[in-house]
């Protein structure tokens, strides 16, 4: 995970999108680039069908850039992360410009990025952070997600949980997370009863990290009465988890969408960073 992209806005999710990309980067000494992401012409209409965008918009938008690149390198200069032109350099961290608005960019310009941090969408009134940027990643990019909490994490990747329900998209993002679980002092490997498609039983699948040299332990846990994705943030909670595993809309969106699932309830409420790819 040498390459770390970070498409930045302007909300309080900010601080801990920087904070979540930072401590990914220490962990592999890797080059960080952000630029600023702003909606597209066709997502403002779609939000306001009356709206009228005047010429105004975009000088508006490249004072916001500059603030929010003021934003972005402040963050690693506070943090003694080095500019990429300096050789030698662990940690490093460069600016894009001009970058085109929306997030079909993102999904694009990331696939030549080992992961793109982004923050979880808040709902609510809140316009961004916006899921669409997270599915722009999932579905377009070809690279995992880490989504960052509401609150900046002090540690990430130390204690993980791996929620398996025994999917192809798991298994996609479980190997994508192949160098943070090496790294990892601990890994559990968690099944919840009745929130699985056919496929490898935790046990199996602890054995199979064994062989990559990962120890971890597998549980099995009882909804009680929860959904699944109820049951996975409790149990990442009460294990102290700083960073949780999981494959993203085993369910289609659609269904997710009408009856929910895992992935939204997770998209909607952890408090731990998540690893997401499909």
């Amino acid at each position: 995970m040498k390459t770390i992209l970070v498409p930045t806005e302007q909300h309080e999710l900010t601080p801990s999108i920087l904070q979540s990309a930072f401590l990914l980067a220490k962990r592999f000494d890797s080059y960080i680039e952000g630029f600023a992401l702003f909606p597209s012409l066709v997502e403002l209409y779609a939000l306001d069908s009356e709206i009228s965008l005047p010429l105004e918009v975009k000088e508006h938008d490249a004072e916001m850039a500059k603030q929010v690149r003021a934003s972005f390198e402040g963050f690693m200069r506070e943090r003694d992360v080095a500019r990429s032109q300096r050789k030698n350099a662990s940690i490093s961290f460069d600016w894009l410009d001009d970058a085109p608005d929306g997030d079909a960019f993102v999904g694009s310009y990331g696939r030549v990025f080992d992961v793109i941090v982004a923050g979880r969408p808040m709902g609510g009134t809140a316009v961004r952070p916006s899921l669409a940027t997270i599915e722009a990643v999932l579905f377009e990019a070809g690279r995992p997600v880490l989504i960052a909490p509401p609150t900046p994490p002090q540690t990430m990747g130390d204690n993980i949980l791996i929620a398996w329900n025994c999917s192809t998209e798991q298994a996609t993002t479980m190997a994508l997370a192949m160098p943070l679980l090496r790294q990892a002092s601990g890994v559990v490997v968690l099944t919840v009863e009745g929130g699985t498609v056919p496929g490898p039983s935790g046990e199996q699948v602890a054995r199979y990290l064994e062989r990559h040299g990962v120890a971890s332990q597998p549980i099995t846990a009882k909804p009680q009465g929860r959904s699944t994705g109820e049951v996975v943030l409790a149990q990442a909670a009460s294990l102290n988890c700083d960073l949780l595993i999981k494959g993203a809309y085993t369910q289609s969106r659609l269904r997710q969408m009408i009856f929910g699932g895992a992935t939204r309830h997770i998209l909607a409420n952890a408090a731990l960073p998540v690893l997401m790819a499909r």
